[in-house]
């Protein structure tokens, strides 16, 4: 499924996602009501008009939203939230979702972290897996890629200096390319108008069975300011127009992916992974790797370094009277709770967890219980198949952060997550309840 504004972006990760071996079902979209455009912090609604014409074009089912909500929650996290903007993205693909039997969500998005963030939560709770390719690419070779992979659209807003509603509205993307790298070197415009500087409409690509054909358009100023004036074009006439010969058996051939030297590293990896693991007694040392630890050893706890880090090690589940795993799971964590009450610290001390498990197979049952007690940015985490002994399942370690001292005059702490939960070509994929990274830092 994608959610789809008919702009370039959301259009070009189709086509990486058809590329990497994904099938479109339909296409979402949400819609604004009695207006051109809505002033939205997450949906280009501009051009909504021929929506239609793009299911047309790519002879998918469309299903579509009218905008109810607006931006209530705006921080850098995302909770759900009555009445904001971002739960009719909610109901939208929760009835695509019901109609379809989709499993994953397009997402055009590049730079934005509260667009990514927002999309991501929906999806979560939906069960949605959100691909988002074009995530944090470099945006000069984007834009260039975009074009050169015969994917044509054109200006339909304008919002920036240098940007003008009478000579760039209209004007194909292919043409503006070279201007908006000079606006990008001299003035700092995000050269694929990530900084909201102008929006596109996509009217063919190779995904297209159809290509659609503007008849006529109006210009509408929204403002005029003397130096930056905001305009945008409103569609009245469009058709769509067959094209010759099959051009949609792939948006991509293998091999043209721009990251698919990255996947064809990573596939390498993989397999070089399954080859250890059927010959892994080449690939560990003579040295006993089994715990030495005896069921009445409580954890211990390193000394708190000078930088406020402190490693609490040995948590187990051994004294849990249920002997599955996740009888052991949530015994240990009754286990480190017990140590964080004893030491003043919280959960949210916590930034990485080494969790060694006996038996991979044991994975997916350990994480139902492991996600419970983290809340929206869980630490990161490292879990690796262990030869613990044959009644222990699990061990964690667990490294804490706080700041006991307080900061400094003119100065202050900060936790930032990295927490991308979209597949991309730029994060690590994100397969559990954990953060791919997590930085504490101090601002002056």
């Amino acid at each position: 499924m994608v959610c789809s504004s008919g702009g370039k972006d959301s259009c070009y990760n189709m086509m990486q996602c058809v590329a990497a071996g994904h099938r479109i079902a339909a296409l979402a979209n949400l819609r604004p009501a009695n207006t051109d455009e809505l002033d939205s912090y997450m949906y280009q609604t501009v051009g909504h008009q021929a929506i239609e014409l793009y299911a047309e074009a790519m002879d998918l089912p469309l299903y579509r939203r009218t905008i109810q909500g607006s931006s209530l929650d705006t921080g850098r996290n995302y909770s759900k939230t009555e009445g904001d903007e971002v739960e009719d993205l909610y109901e939208l693909l929760h009835l695509v979702k019901e109609k379809e039997g989709v499993e994953a969500v397009s997402v055009g998005a590049i730079l934005s972290d509260y667009q990514r963030v927002r999309v991501e939560n929906v999806c979560l709770r939906l069960g949605l897996q959100p691909l988002a390719y074009l995530w944090r690419r470099d945006q000069e070779s984007l834009l260039h890629e975009m074009i050169s992979s015969d994917l044509h659209a054109i200006l339909i807003k304008v919002a920036a200096f240098g940007l003008d509603p009478e000579k760039h509205l209209g004007k194909p993307l292919a043409d503006m390319e070279p201007y908006l790298k000079q606006l990008s070197q001299k003035y700092g415009v995000h050269i694929c108008g990530e900084g909201g500087e102008y929006e596109t409409f996509t009217l063919d690509c190779p995904l297209f069975k159809k290509k659609m054909v503007i008849d006529a358009v109006e210009t509408v100023i929204h403002s005029a300011d003397a130096f930056a004036p905001v305009g945008y074009l409103r569609f009245t006439e469009m058709h769509t127009e067959s094209k010759a010969g099959d051009v949609v058996a792939r948006a991509l051939p293998h091999g043209s992916c721009p990251c698919q030297s990255a996947i064809d590293k990573m596939t390498e990896e993989v397999e070089y992974a399954d080859q250890a693991e059927d010959n892994r007694q080449e690939f560990t040392s003579n040295c006993d790797l089994s715990c030495q630890r005896g069921h009445d050893l409580a954890p211990s706890c390193s000394p708190r370094s000078s930088r406020g880090y402190q490693w609490i090690c040995g948590i187990t589940g051994l004294q849990s009277q249920e002997p599955s795993i996740q009888g052991q799971t949530q015994a240990a964590f009754t286990q480190l709770q017990s140590e964080l009450d004893s030491k003043g610290w919280k959960m949210e001390d916590i930034v990485l967890v080494h969790l060694y498990v006996r038996c991979m197979e044991d994975f997916v049952e350990l994480n139902t219980v492991y996600k419970k007690h983290f809340g929206m940015n869980p630490p990161a985490r490292v879990c690796v198949e262990a030869p613990l002994p044959a009644d222990q399942l699990l061990q964690m370690d667990c490294l804490l952060h706080d700041w006991v001292e307080p900061p400094e005059e003119g100065c202050f702490h900060q936790r930032e997550a990295l927490h991308v939960q979209s597949l991309s070509h730029w994060a690590p994929a994100n397969i559990g309840p954990y953060s791919q990274a997590l930085r504490m830092h101090v601002y002056r």
